[in-house]
């Protein structure tokens, strides 16, 4: 078996919706991401045998395989083959698993994965005619399908959350991504897009209202904690991995910067459906042989601060390795990009901080979670 390992990653800043990148299609952010992996790695596009990205949303704009319509306006050659998938919020993730899986396979020497998302040009759910009246009428009779936000305010019911655990997580992740973002620690992962004067996070609130926060309803129950300040921002951003054969990149002169010690996709309850990332760890650090002591940097998507308390409340990490420079709650999710921005941002911090181990793992919607723990080289 081969030895996928990264070479580069990554990702536009994250927009807004309406923001930013309001006026940027998705394959035009896609594109971006793939022209700055050849630019910073100077490899002949020839040598990139596939190009799989992650999108959530695929009608309109981003339907039609949006991947091989971003090769094409990109500068990889016509031959580059492409394919876009979803496993929903874990897209991007699933797209870099496959990428590194062919890899060791012995079927390309180079891949990319990633992802994108515009929910500000394709509204989330426009695929299904904007909620579950288009699911099969026996799966709604089999299963107690609900949105995510009402799994989120179960989640909190069953692990004790209060209001102001979930608010006071939250002000934290916009704590901490503000402070990367005035220390410049995202500077190296951002990719201009061109057209826009985007330069870093658009949604990061570094001095939180603490005050504002606890003043907004609730959504989706009437004495519940979930509001939009403890959910993840809907977001435009685009995110790329270069996946290469290790003995391959060491010939073309290129420096690989971490190998995978495990890929993981879990299925379970699809009601709760967003606490499989709690399995999907356990998993994840068994295939690689490590505990939670042995994560020097964790990030873990911040679908909702339930969700991250819940996984916290099993899984008893050292919160100062979880998420450092903040999560999805400060700088947003653009659902199919987002598990690509995150391994990113995971090696970078790894880097960064010359660590040794990190662990990526994201909630799914129907209960599903993919897991990834990466070594740095």
């Amino acid at each position: 078996m081969k030895n996928p390992v990264i070479i580069e990653a990554v990702r536009t800043p994250i927009a807004r919706k309406g923001g930013a990148f309001a006026g940027v299609r998705s394959d035009a952010l896609a594109a971006s991401v793939l022209n700055a992996l050849l630019d910073r790695t100077k490899l002949s596009g020839e040598k990139i045998s596939d190009v799989i990205l992650g999108c959530v949303t695929q009608t309109g704009e981003q339907g039609a395989n949006v991947a091989r319509q971003a090769v094409l306006l990109s500068n990889l050659p016509q031959i580059t083959a492409a394919a876009t998938l979803s496993r929903l919020c874990g897209s991007a993730q699933q797209a870099i698993h496959f990428a590194a899986q062919a890899i060791a396979a012995g079927d390309a020497e180079y891949n990319i994965g990633g992802g994108v998302e515009s929910m500000s040009r394709v509204p989330m759910f426009s695929d299904i005619g904007g909620g579950f009246q288009t699911l099969n009428p026996d799966l709604l009779k089999k299963y107690d399908l609900i949105h995510q936000g009402e799994s989120a305010e179960r989640i909190a019911a069953k692990y004790g959350l209060s209001r102001a655990n979930v608010d006071e997580f939250s002000a934290e992740s916009h704590r901490r991504a503000g402070r990367a973002i005035s220390e410049g620690r995202f500077k190296t992962q951002y990719v201009k897009v061109p057209g826009t004067a985007l330069e870093v996070d658009e949604g990061v609130r570094a001095n939180p209202d603490m005050a504002k926060m606890a003043s907004l309803a609730t959504i989706f129950k009437k004495d519940g904690v979930v509001t939009a300040a403890n959910a993840s921002q809907i977001s435009d951003g685009a995110a790329a991995v270069l996946v290469a054969e290790a003995e391959s990149a060491k010939t073309d002169g290129l420096k690989a910067r971490a190998k995978f010690r495990a890929r993981v996709a879990v299925g379970g309850d699809p009601t709760l459906q967003l606490m499989e990332v709690i399995p999907a760890t356990q998993m994840a650090l068994k295939k690689a042989g490590l505990t939670m002591a042995d994560i020097d940097v964790i990030e873990i998507n911040e679908a909702f601060a339930s969700v991250v308390l819940g996984w916290g409340k099993e899984l008893k990490p050292n919160w100062d390795k979880v998420n450092p420079n903040g999560g999805a709650i400060a700088h947003g999710h653009p659902l199919g990009a987002t598990g690509a921005a995150l391994m990113t941002k995971l090696l970078y911090e790894l880097e960064r901080t010359n660590k040794q181990f990190g662990l990526q793992v994201m909630c799914i919607g129907h209960g599903m979670a993919t897991a990834t723990i990466i070594e740095r080289v």
